[in-house]
């Protein structure tokens, strides 16, 4: 199969609001995210950002300019307050060129962000 642009998503949560952890759990989910998907820098288009409002100390790119993506266009920005959903979550989706198929994608959720996708291999 030739080539195609494809969205890999992913999510975790920070257990506070420091710039720290938001760096800390950022990388690791990109990481993770990159890792299980065979995702070379090349590969990557995009990327996007989100994170709950509760999260205000740090903007997760600034955390992935420091594992060499800066070269990558990184947008972040604010997710829909709605009553009840998840505390502190990071969420991103990124853009990438790949011959995997969106079934052979793997989107990955970390950390209590797990629970936001149980219908997901682990």
């Amino acid at each position: 199969m030739p080539n195609a642009v494809r969205a890999l998503r992913g999510a975790t949560t920070a257990a506070v609001d420091s710039a720290e952890e938001i760096a800390a759990r950022t990388v690791e989910l990109l990481e993770a995210m990159f890792e299980r998907n065979g995702v070379d820098h090349d590969d990557l288009i995009s990327i996007w950002f989100t994170t709950t409002e509760d999260l205000v100390s740090a903007f997760p790119a600034t955390a992935a300019r420091t594992i060499g993506l800066g070269d990558v266009p990184l947008m972040c920005a604010r997710e829909i307050p709605v009553p009840g959903s998840m505390p502190r979550c990071i969420r991103v989706l990124a853009h990438l060129n790949t011959d995997r198929t969106r079934e052979e994608l793997r989107h990955v959720y970390l950390r209590d962000a797990a629970s936001l996708r149980d219908d997901l291999p682990g």
